[in-house]
């Protein structure tokens, strides 16, 4: 067993550092890691079942996590997405699939399990390879999410249905199933509502670390044990279970305490997969092998690119939404071997289907990497939303950059009745507030015809607000050679480009973390004992010097000697005052 644990680790730490470093991610080398010293390569670990049985854990700590980041009101404002969006992909996807098996002489009960079990998804591969790009929160990120969670609450009426297809039923009907399946979601949602808190309250909470760290995974085990009784998948019940505890207080702690598990063990998970591939079969055939699994890629991809359109996504995130869910599922392997049990599906038929969803897997994460590193790019340059060249009414106030700086602006000025017309260089971010009835454009704010089209001609004021130095410098630059009449408040990245802004006629200037360092340094004096007072006076002072410093700085900012010597005296002389305030 020690040198089973020696050469997971060891495979895992070679290989993923490789794929990493070429720029892959990580689940791809857990994958490649798994088929190396699997049955199919140099046989260094043969009994991989019941290393999987460890490895699904990562799985349902995964699903716990998410479900810990949601609200149950989130839950419900997404259930258009779920079932809309959900719903059209796996039975759109499903039939597409079906008809393709038929087409390779399949039985037609048999087609439709196969085509509705790959039209599934792994949500163990999706979600890490979305977050690795922090991709979760745009609209790609999203609409997978939504997806996979309606695959995960279709799972129980598809595994109902096998021995429907094949007249292998045992004769009573399947509502207590169901019904069985409901009372499993209720004790986890009644459970974690009631029993949680005292639980955690009677073992001393978080306080007494290593009892709240396995109560923590009692939790996320238990949920899964109670939907897999069921027949439920047990990743739904982890879900449910964070989802129901994400309005706790000890939700932090447990995201705490679960992360290092997850990440562990999940790639665990990722190895077994690589494992269970079988190698001689697609040397055997691979002709038909690679002619299935580019099929399935391209079917899927395809499909799910064109309901993101539909649904009103851009083109990049279609692109993203397409390749994101275009692999197999796990849940695959479970809905095969039911078919096996009731006679719906042959034994050859079956460990093809596995392997093109094991090979389908694999090839994913390369699949995203290569279009995140050459489609996404031209994307972004090409094609642009139908916004991208404004016919805006004019505005008083133009905000260049609707970021998460220039969002507060906005909102600040609409809570005020005060109109403004956004311009962003981020599709995806424009697309966002523009749902929430936001007037922002797509486009480069660096253009001069963009900010005439905005209204900068008439604007009483335009705030610069975009993250990179050069370009607001140069937004400045513009503003002030040919909209003279507006004022222009900016955002500066740091001392240096303070000066330069005001070397191009920037009317304010705003540090983007001055303010906000200030206010926790008063927080912090606060928890060292100062009083409010006292420590709104200390800040206040600190800020008043800081600021004379710029402003006598600016005659010299280009000299570094100057500088630091300048820097030296103000802060004896910050500390004299600080002294002198003590004293009185």
């Amino acid at each position: 067993m020690l040198m089973t644990v020696v050469t997971l680790l060891a495979a895992a730490v070679l290989l993923v550092s490789i794929t990493k470093r070429l720029g892959f991610g990580s689940i791809l080398g857990y994958l490649v890691a798994g088929v190396v010293i699997g049955p199919s390569g140099v046989k260094l670990i043969d009994d991989v079942h019941s290393i999987s049985e460890i490895s699904e854990l990562g799985v349902l700590m995964l699903l716990f996590l998410i479900g810990l980041e949601l609200r149950v009101s989130r839950i419900w404002a997404m259930r258009r997405a779920v079932f809309g969006l959900g719903g059209a992909q796996v039975v759109v996807t499903g039939a597409a699939l079906t008809a393709a098996a038929w087409a390779l002489h399949v039985s037609l009960p048999g087609a439709a399990i196969l085509g509705v079990g790959l039209a599934l998804s792994s949500t163990a591969i999706v979600l890490p390879l979305l977050a690795e790009r922090n991709l979760l929160a745009g609209a790609a990120g999203r609409d997978s999410f939504s997806v996979l969670l309606f695959q995960d609450l279709a799972s129980i009426p598809l595994i109902a249905i096998v021995p429907v297809l094949v007249g292998h039923t045992t004769g009573g009907p399947i509502w207590p199933g169901v019904l069985r399946a409901l009372i499993a979601i209720g004790m986890i949602l009644v459970g974690g509502r009631f029993l949680v808190r005292p639980l955690f309250r009677a073992i001393g909470g978080a306080k007494n670390r290593e009892v709240f760290t396995a109560t923590a995974l009692l939790l996320v085990v238990s949920a899964a044990a109670i939907v897999g009784a069921v027949g439920l998948p047990l990743s739904l019940g982890a879900f449910a279970a964070g989802v129901v505890l994400s309005e706790s207080e000890y939700r932090h702690e447990l995201q705490a305490d679960i992360e290092p598990f997850e990440g562990l063990l999940l790639g665990l998970f990722f190895m077994t997969v690589g494992m269970s591939a079988n190698v001689a079969l697609a040397i055997a055939d691979p002709a038909l092998i690679a002619a299935c699994v580019v099929g399935l890629v391209t079917i899927k991809a395809a499909i799910a690119y064109a309901l993101g359109r539909i649904r009103g996504q851009s083109a990049l995130s279609a692109t993203r939404f397409a390749f994101a869910i275009s692999q197999g599922s796990e849940f695959a392997f479970v809905l095969f071997g039911v078919a096996l049990a009731v006679g719906a599906l042959a034994t050859g038929d079956i460990e093809r289907a596995t392997l093109v969803v094991a090979l389908s897997m694999l090839i994913s994460p390369v699949l995203f990497a290569l279009s995140e590193r050459f489609l996404v790019p031209h994307l972004k340059k090409g094609v642009r939303p139908a916004y991208a060249t404004p016919d805006a009414a004019p505005a008083p106030v133009i905000i260049c950059g609707f970021g998460r700086f220039g969002q507060v602006v906005g909102r600040v000025l609409r809570a005020r009745g005060i109109t403004f017309n956004a311009l962003d260089a981020e599709p995806d971010a424009v697309e966002i507030v523009r749902r929430f009835g936001y007037t922002a454009f797509y486009g480069d704010a660096t253009r001069l015809d963009l900010l005439r089209a905005v209204g900068a001609e008439q604007a009483r004021v335009i705030v610069v607000a975009i993250p990179g130095a050069e370009d607001t410098l140069k937004i400045v630059e513009l503003v002030k050679k040919h909209f003279g009449q507006a004022e222009i408040y900016v955002r500066s990245r740091n001392r240096q480009h303070t000066h330069l802004l005001m070397d191009a006629g920037a009317t304010e200037i705003v540090r983007e973390t001055f303010f906000s360092s200030l206010r926790l340094s008063e927080l912090v004096l606060q928890g060292l004992d100062f009083s409010p007072e006292e420590a709104k006076r200390t800040v206040a002072t600190f800020r008043e010097r800081d600021e004379q410093m710029l402003l006598d700085q600016h005659e010299f900012y280009a000299d570094e000697a100057k500088l630091v010597q300048t820097s030296k005296d103000a802060a004896v002389e910050l500390r004299e005052l600080f002294e002198a305030d003590k004293e009185q």
